[in-house]
């Protein structure tokens, strides 16, 4: 949980970082209007990409951690089943 709490905040912060980058950008722009809008808008794209990548990298992370999780569970239902089993073989066994 603690990933997606970073995750957001990364987010967030880029987010933040962005529009203030933009309104310095465009307060501050030595270049003419279009120039700028094309500098926000390749800035903008590359935050998205940022963020996407970042996402789609903590998806992945949490798809192994339930993956091994699964795993995990799966052993040690096994490691219980075959215990019960024995125990109640060898009660069977002697009762008789």
């Amino acid at each position: 949980m603690d990933n997606l709490n970073d995750t957001g905040k990364l987010v967030g912060a880029l987010v933040v970082g962005a529009l203030a980058g933009a309104a310095l950008g465009i307060l501050f722009a030595p270049d003419k209007g279009s120039k700028t809008r094309s500098n926000l808008f390749e800035g903008a794209k590359d935050l998205a990409n940022d963020a996407k990548k970042k996402v789609t990298d903590e998806a992945a992370a949490l798809r192994k951690q339930a993956d091994d999780l699964e795993n995990a569970v799966k052993d040690k239902v096994e490691e219980v089943y075959e215990n019960v089993k024995h125990k109640t073989e060898d009660a069977i066994k002697n009762h008789r």
